[in-house]
């Protein structure tokens, strides 16, 4: 897996995991919605970390910078 994620969308998806984390466990998103939002949001966490985001690979988008 080569990284095809920059550090901008890393933060991005970092700061979405946590808006929607909040917004389920004070009870906004509740029910069926709330779980997916939830497993949505530690996916986010889990492509933020790693730096790898499948669907970019199959999309052919990059927004990692290229080394030199």
């Amino acid at each position: 897996m080569k990284a095809n994620m920059g550090s901008a969308d890393k933060i991005i998806r970092l700061i979405a995991a946590v808006i929607i984390a909040i917004l389920f466990f004070t009870g906004v998103v509740e029910g069926t919605l709330g779980i997916i939002l939830l497993i949505v949001a530690g996916i986010l966490v889990l492509t933020s970390l790693v730096g790898y985001c499948g669907a970019y690979t199959l999309l052919g988008i990059s927004t990692c910078k290229k080394k030199k």
